[in-house]
């Protein structure tokens, strides 16, 4: 009796890395690089493959240096300094609608790297940035347009309440993203994380800390459904 053949999705191996060639076929949208950890000639080396393979190349948690590198190798990619994200490729038609909020301005470069994210994948975004519970009449001022959206996502450091409190006002599924942002308590994020699994508010889900770009790939795959 002959075997049945196993069927493999296709990866190169290149030994520090086997890079994913079939994740657009399954997922809808390609491999993603986290920069963090790597060195510069691997990361040139790792976007270069999944170039070949694939309209759009995204990295995440890219510096300085190796953003330079990157836009001097494909001259044509773009180096999203404040998210620290660089891509390239042509976008798709952006549809849809999500919201992106902030309890305040240093939370921000978290927010930008869900937005960005989103944007690429092909999601609209609105940004409302600033708007937490220390003057929650600054988020009540904007209650319609932010209603107007599919998905929100929040990102919230210090006490991390703004998630809840946008549970409790909003009809719309809510990725919540706990910030590092805090005095000493709120150790690096872990207190804000807490506050928001615990939210009573339903209807929020909870990403890791500062992971913007987990926060903007799951909202988008919602707000494209």
């Amino acid at each position: 009796m002959k075997k049945k053949k196993v069927y493999i999705d296709p990866f190169a191996d290149m030994g520090y890395a086997k890079v994913d060639l079939h994740r657009a076929k399954r997922k809808g949208f390609p491999e993603v690089v986290f920069c963090q950890g790597k060195t510069k000639k691997q990361i040139l080396a790792i976007a270069a493959k999944i170039r070949k393979a694939n309209d759009v190349v995204m990295l995440t948690r890219v510096e300085g240096d190796v953003g330079r590198a990157l836009k001097r190798k494909f001259p044509k990619g773009r180096y999203r300094k404040e998210a620290r994200i660089f891509h390239m490729g042509k976008l798709k038609k952006k549809k849809g609608l999500i919201s992106v909020l902030t309890g305040g301005t240093a939370d921000i470069p978290v927010a930008e790297e869900a937005a960005i994210t989103a944007e690429i994948m092909g999601s609209k975004v609105r940004r409302f940035y600033d708007v937490g519970v220390a003057g929650v009449h600054r988020l009540l001022a904007f209650r319609r347009e932010i209603e107007e959206s599919r998905v929100l996502i929040v990102v919230a450091g210090m006490d991390g309440v703004l998630p809840s409190v946008a549970g409790g006002l909003f009809s719309k599924p809510i990725i919540a993203v706990p910030s590092s942002v805090g005095y000493g308590l709120s150790l690096q994020g872990i207190t804000p994380l807490l506050t928001m699994l615990n939210s009573c508010a339903p209807g929020v889900a909870v990403v890791n800390i500062d992971n913007g770009f987990g926060a903007g790939y799951i909202a988008s795959t919602i707000n494209l459904l």
